[in-house]
């Protein structure tokens, strides 16, 4: 068998998702509304900083809403990271449905609730497509991992719709195939890590948290 050696080293894609917010508590869609971490997801930002910091990352990219960008600021810390912040790695916009509780969302159109608690959020007429978030996301997310040498790891600080459908996407699945995929935790991760000596991706972890 092939010893992996310095240059055909595979490089490692790790998906943050934020920590909590107080509509997370209570169920309300927040899409790219800017709400910021409660205790709890500030809390939850400090452990999973020492946690991102044993993996020594290169780099650290993150979503320019509020809330990722309060998860990022002890994972900066603790790794000595600058980070990078690009709108890109933002979650679904879910226009008119921003904003309201489920029991609100339930109440305006049951049958398209039970549709977006699938997860299938081109149910929601005002929403971003699908297609786009994946488009928009798995580009920024190779061009951060192509910015890693062979053996590095790089980290990208998001949103959970968003990192659910990347995941599918990155991994080669058929667009539906992310369904399979449960939510991420607040400040659960996601590693994905590159075939060595080709650039399809293996997932390696799935809502790892501390």
């Amino acid at each position: 068998m092939r010893e992996t050696t310095p240059t055909d080293a595979p490089r490692r894609l790790v998906l943050l998702r934020h920590g909590r917010t107080a509509w997370n508590h209570a169920g309300r869609v927040q899409g790219q509304l800017e709400v910021d971490l409660d205790e709890v997801g500030r809390a939850q930002a400090e452990q999973v900083a020492a946690a991102v910091a044993k993996m020594s990352p290169t780099r650290l990219w993150c979503s320019d809403l509020a809330r990722a960008r309060q998860t990022c600021e002890p994972v900066a810390v603790a790794t000595g990271l600058a980070p990078s912040y690009d709108a890109r790695l933002r979650e679904f916009s879910f226009g008119e449905r921003e904003g309201l509780t489920h029991a609100e969302y339930g109440a305006l159109d049951a049958e398209e609730f039970d549709q977006f608690r699938l997860g299938q959020y081109d149910a929601c007429p005002t929403a971003e497509r699908t297609a786009a978030v994946e488009v928009r996301m798995t580009t920024v997310l190779r061009e951060l991992l192509d910015q890693a040498a062979p053996g590095e790891t790089v980290v990208a600080v998001s949103h959970g719709a968003a990192i659910r459908v990347a995941t599918g996407a990155l991994l080669g699945w058929p667009d539906d195939q992310f369904h399979s995929l449960r939510g991420l935790s607040n400040c659960g991760w996601v590693v994905l890590d590159e075939h060595p000596g080709a650039r399809d991706l293996r997932l390696t972890a799935y809502n790892r948290t501390v």
